[in-house]
């Protein structure tokens, strides 16, 4: 049983938490947030001492990793804190806003020889591995274009002191509440982006910009476009289209997988589809038994660290790209 700390217990930590109630693989003991006040309640709850400080947490010896649910610009120092002290470490996404900083982090974990595990749950869906394993098998054939959409309400009811709410933790519009998810999907689908060029608009959230499009370019020379919103109806779609077929994950929870072949013989025609719902997958329950198995096994964390940083470096090309006004190439 891996033990952990909790840090950051606002609403996505407390979901991290609750996750994993009843969990034979990793079990929350200890939170820590900044005031424990709002925390009280929950803590009690839960069964989580909380304390007051990261250095509290960080020196428990009967802690044995540390997931930190913290804003984004906070995430490499608190790697590097982390690691240096030999715990293994799980940082939600996005894992930096720089490449520079995710660089950083990465080698504090690689010199400590710690598991780094960043939190991208819905690779873990079965939806989005029968897509991937229908990308892979070539039943799609060439691969022609990917489109993600990812759609929420959250910045419409953001609060004003929120730090979700600050233009340094949320640059490029809803790319880091929900666009990285959609690149992190796409790099491990279609491999690396070569190219971006995005666009950001704030239609409906009144505290920050709420809507971001992206077209995209991979090195495999496939194409690709991202819409994702913090301000419109929730939804979830990835789409892949190839010359053999058509494959998709669709809902917001990601329950139904379909896959349309070609229709034989015909130019404009398509197959019967073949559909597979889950219902009720946990992925973030996925995620953190994943992370706790690694550190079991001392074997890396299932989504591998180069297209992590990969991700981050698509990431600072959209910010990039949106503030100038014109395609910029990944670094």
């Amino acid at each position: 049983m891996i033990r952990a700390a909790i840090v950051g217990l606002g609403w996505w930590g407390q979901n991290l938490v609750n996750s994993v109630r009843g969990s034979e693989a990793i079990r929350f003991t200890i939170a820590q947030t900044r005031a424990q006040a709002t925390a009280a309640a929950f803590c009690a709850e839960a069964g989580l001492r909380w304390v007051g400080s990261l250095e509290e947490a960080l020196h428990d010896k009967q802690i044995d990793a540390v997931v930190f649910a913290t804003p984004h610009t906070q995430h490499t120092g608190q790697v590097i804190r982390a690691a240096t002290v030999g715990k293994h470490v799980f940082v939600e996404k996005p894992f930096s806003l720089s490449l520079a900083e995710a660089a950083r982090a990465r080698q504090a974990a690689d010199a400590a020889g710690v598991v780094l595990a960043i939190g991208f749950n819905r690779r873990f869906h079965p939806s989005m591995r029968l897509l991937k394993q229908a990308v892979s098998s070539g039943r799609l054939g060439t691969l022609v274009t990917i489109s993600a959409e990812q759609t929420a309400l959250a910045g419409i009811s953001m609060a004003q002191e929120s730090w979700r709410a600050s233009p340094e933790e949320t640059p490029a519009g809803a790319m880091t509440a929900i666009g990285v998810h959609l690149v992190d999907g796409m790099i491990d689908l279609f491999g690396p982006i070569r190219q971006v060029y995005a666009e950001v608009a704030r239609r409906a959230a009144p505290l920050a910009d709420d809507t971001t499009d992206v077209l995209l370019r991979f090195a495999n020379g496939a194409s690709g476009h991202i819409f994702c919103s913090t301000a419109a109806t929730p939804h979830y779609r990835m789409a892949v289209y190839g010359t053999k077929g058509f494959a998709e994950v669709l809902g917001h929870p990601m329950t139904l997988f379909r896959f349309v072949p070609a229709a034989g013989g015909g130019a404009h025609g398509a197959g019967d589809p073949e559909v597979t719902e889950t219902q009720g997958f946990n992925m973030l329950n996925a995620e953190l038994e994943a992370f706790a198995a690694s550190i079991v096994a001392k074997r890396p964390f299932p989504t591998p660290l180069d297209q992590i940083i990969h991700g981050v470096a698509v990431f600072e090309a959209v910010a990039a790209s949106a503030a100038g006004g014109a395609p910029v190439s990944v670094g």
